[in-house]
């Protein structure tokens, strides 16, 4: 592994080279945006070259991808203590989608996860196979016993679609007037309730 530069503090490991990279490209990207963060900008930050920074990764995007994963673990961590004691599975969901609601628009790096990679936020990157996957492992960390709700680990995969889906238009194309979080909850509990609550098949 090359040791110059790295602001005169070389990584001692692989993986710490790729983690100094990925905190670098998250300060860009808070500085920059996530459409005008460049290779050279990650590169310029850390005082090293390009060439150091694709030895670690093929490009910037792979380097914001991994920005998104940490911050979306971060931000799972604090929704699944946010359902804490919320066992029924309709519950749950419509709870953490109006926390998903209420916070996503506040934390850049989950937003990432959303995004398409030009200006337009929330767009087609919340309905990829790996956002959907992503959403499926989120859902096994809620405090739920699926099986015994008649949700099998595969329905998982429908299931956070369907999510994704709902909170790409809820946040692209928030109602007018607002929804405050009691009526937010109102129209979920009406709608999205029976299903989780129904006959699964």
């Amino acid at each position: 592994m090359a040791h110059h530069g790295w602001g005169g503090r070389p990584p001692a490991s692989e993986a710490e080279a790729r983690q100094r990279i990925i905190d670098a490209t998250a300060r860009c990207v808070d500085r920059f945006g996530v459409t005008k963060t460049t290779l050279s900008d990650v590169a310029t930050e850390l005082g090293v070259t390009r060439q150091t920074v694709y030895r670690h990764f093929a490009g910037v995007g792979d380097i914001v991808a991994e920005v998104a994963a940490q911050g979306a673990d971060a931000f799972v961590d604090r929704l699944v203590a946010h359902l804490h004691g919320v066992t029924d599975p309709a519950d749950a969901v419509i709870e953490g989608m109006v926390f998903c609601v209420r916070t996503i628009p506040a934390e850049p790096r989950v937003s990432l996860l959303l995004q398409r990679g030009d200006t337009d936020a929330f767009g087609r990157g919340a309905t990829t196979g790996t956002t959907i996957a992503y959403g499926a492992r989120m859902l096994r960390r809620f405090p739920v016993d699926w099986a015994a709700a008649g949700i099998t680990d595969g329905d998982l995969h429908g299931l956070a679609e369907i999510i994704m889906r709902l909170l790409t238009s809820l946040l692209q194309h928030p109602s007018d007037p607002p929804q405050d979080d009691v009526q937010l909850r109102a129209l979920l509990h009406r709608w999205l309730a029976p299903a989780l609550r129904g006959p699964v098949g």
